[in-house]
């Protein structure tokens, strides 16, 4: 089977700013695949849960190239959840683009083509799917690979900088990104823990969202 034979349920393609992670700011074109088996507290893409689009790899990397960006960001939705989606991201990699991959800590992470940056976002209790994290993954993580903690409140933190210790997640990864959940904790408080602990992370807010709210698409 040829990769233009592979197909996937997409909710939207779109070019906007990197909100998070290592590039934040860059131009960046992001593909949201629809379906999700989590169903996080605090989740922000609800509407891709369902519904969607099927394209072929081929009319997907035809799109991204209309954009003409270097950077490209595969999301969800959970987009581990479509098999087909590695067959995307060496596509993509093989057009020479900069990809990373936005995924849960609940989906495995093998198989996945070594060009890739891996965004985890391992769930916290609050998230309310914290019982969902396969944890085997932190093994396969790469230098180049980035680990987010979306924080709640200080039990979140508290269990956070637990697991960023038992997986010394510093030495492993690029980033360790600690987010404050918007519009649920103050990000000054999230600050404040960070520097009484001297922590080795990367707080960060989620440009897109105060730029434009919690609007699909950006």
């Amino acid at each position: 089977m040829t990769k233009n034979s592979y197909s996937l349920k997409v909710t939207e393609i779109f070019l906007s700013i990197q909100g998070e992670a290592q590039t934040i700011g860059r131009p960046t074109v992001f593909i949201r695949l629809t379906g999700c088996p989590l169903r996080c507290h605090y989740c922000d893409s609800e509407y891709a849960f369902f519904g969607g689009e099927r394209m072929t790899i081929e009319d997907i990397v035809l799109k991204v190239a209309t954009y003409g960006v270097q950077y490209v960001c595969v999301t969800g939705g959970e987009p581990l959840a479509q098999a087909n989606v590695k067959v995307l991201l060496t596509s993509l990699c093989n057009q020479q683009y900069n990809v990373s991959l936005e995924t849960s800590g609940a989906m495995p992470i093998s198989g996945i083509d070594p060009r890739v940056s891996i965004v985890m976002d391992l769930k916290t209790p609050a998230s309310g799917e914290v019982e969902k994290n396969d944890y085997s993954n932190c093994a396969l993580l790469k230098p180049a690979d980035q680990v987010k903690f979306v924080i709640c409140d200080r039990q979140d933190y508290e269990w956070a900088l637990f697991k960023l210790n038992e997986y010394q997640l510093v030495d492993k990864v690029a980033e360790v990104l600690f987010s404050p959940s918007y519009g649920q904790m103050k990000s000054t408080d999230l600050v404040d823990w960070i520097l009484e602990d001297r922590l080795p992370v990367r707080f960060q807010m989620q440009l897109h969202k105060a730029l434009w709210g919690d609007k699909p698409g950006s």
